[in-house]
């Protein structure tokens, strides 16, 4: 079998489109990749017009399968092609798109959905969306990226314990330490004073030890939905007087500036605090996001939905229990034995990409006192209850080893495409019958 696969930012552009549109989809390709190359022969695709349809006729013409996997949303997915197109798409809402707007009608993602006769998705959240559009029988498998046997080395490697050894990471890139850093500079414009940090000096290589009570998250924080503020604040009151509780924000975006402005002015507005925030916008080689991984208690997602969540699965295959809710793709892995949940309610919002903002979905909002008490409770077990903290952690590997192991995206995807093409057999059959 030949399986084409492509997604519009590639190794060449990913690190211009980070926080970007859809950026996320190469991660996610990347991870599929090994699995798929169990299963047939791969060829990353740099030109969908010009290399699919041939490719395919190159595969059909020896006799052999060949399926193109786009791992775009569906209004980006191309459905004009002979080769058997199948989208690989992310969702967080409680719809999908079902109108059309300026003119395209893949905005109705039941058009190429339909053209495609089957998708693939990453949570049995997006299953039902999907069917509750397209029919109970839609053909659509639910298959997360298979991050959990990368951490294989590592998981060995770690030490379980809940209070973190001091561990050194070199950062490539801008540090923030909120220790270290004068916060008058991000203050109301009338009163500010001091000196700002300066985005446009050249890119340093800094130290960053961390122990105690650590708790990362990875995003980015021009998504919307990540819902940092509610991270910082709750963070910020529930460790006032906490010194040895630290709050790492990695940053995923491609531009300094626009990622710190707004949290260092959120950094100063809940001021006063014991606790330690640290930013990080940069390169973390392998070896350093690694001992990040480490030195981290707790990973922290508050975020209004996710289509999966790569970071989050990878801390947690890390044995790294989460503070989080249980919402959206998360129902899947995220339970009480390996996480502190936060309630959440439902809320009407817009589909991300409709230029209307029409209220046309749900999203999910987490509550803010709920995410204290996840604070609190799980800083308590860290210093007070190794026993638990231990338990959590490997309730957190077993969850994320069945949720997102290379075996079981391999299971998936092997019925996944059998029946895809066994379909198409049984339509060609009938077509000749007619």
């Amino acid at each position: 079998m030949l399986i084409l696969i492509h997604s519009e930012t590639n190794k060449s552009t990913i690190s211009l489109n980070l926080g970007r549109s859809e950026y996320s989809y190469y991660f996610v390709l990347k991870e599929f990749r090994p699995v798929l190359e169990q299963l047939g022969t791969v060829v990353e695709i740099t030109d969908p017009d010009e290399q699919v349809d041939r490719l395919y006729r190159e595969s059909i013409g020896r006799g052999e399968e060949c399926v193109f996997l786009s791992f775009s949303p569906p209004h980006r997915t191309p459905i004009h092609y002979a080769c058997p197109t199948i989208p690989v798409l992310a969702w967080e809402f409680s719809t999908i798109p079902n109108e059309v707007w300026c003119g395209e009608p893949r905005h109705d993602w039941r058009v190429v959905l339909g053209a495609a006769g089957a998708a693939i998705t990453h949570s049995s959240y997006t299953v039902k969306a999907v069917r509750d559009a397209m029919g109970a029988d839609y053909p659509i498998s639910a298959i997360a990226a298979p991050v959990w046997d990368r951490f294989s080395g590592l998981r060995q490697q770690l030490d379980h314990r809940p209070l973190a050894s001091p561990v050194n990471l070199k950062i490539k890139g801008l540090l923030v330490d909120s220790h270290q850093l004068d916060l008058r500079p991000y203050g109301p414009a009338h009163s500010r004073e001091g000196k700002a940090l300066d985005f446009d000096a050249p890119v340093k290589e800094h130290k960053l030890v961390l122990d105690g009570v650590v708790y990362t998250s990875v995003f980015n924080p021009g998504d919307g939905r990540k819902n940092w503020e509610d991270m910082l604040s709750a963070f910020c009151v529930s460790f006032r007087d906490i010194e040895d509780a630290t709050l790492v924000l990695k940053l995923t975006y491609h531009n300094a500036e626009e990622a710190l402005t707004d949290i260092l002015h959120h950094l100063y507005k809940n001021q006063p605090y014991r606790c330690r925030i640290v930013l990080i916008h940069g390169y973390l080689a392998d070896a350093d996001y690694e001992c990040l991984v480490q030195a981290t208690r707790y990973v922290v997602n508050t975020s209004n939905g996710e289509g999966q969540c790569l970071p989050l699965m990878e801390f947690m295959s890390c044995g790294k229990p989460a503070v989080a809710p249980r919402t959206t793709a998360m129902i899947d892995y995220i339970d009480a034995d390996n996480s502190f949940i936060i309630d959440t309610t439902e809320e009407l919002t817009a589909w991300p990409h409709d230029p209307r903002r029409a209220f046309r979905t749900m999203r999910y909002v987490t509550s803010w006192e709920s995410l204290c008490s996840a604070y609190k409770a799980s800083y308590e077990v860290a210093k007070q209850d190794g026993e638990r903290y231990a338990q959590m952690s490997a309730n957190a590997v077993r969850s994320l080893e069945k949720f997102c192991s290379q075996a079981n995206a391999q299971e998936g995807l092997q019925a996944f495409f059998e029946q895809l093409f066994e379909s198409r057999k049984l339509l060609a059959v009938d077509a000749i019958q007619a």
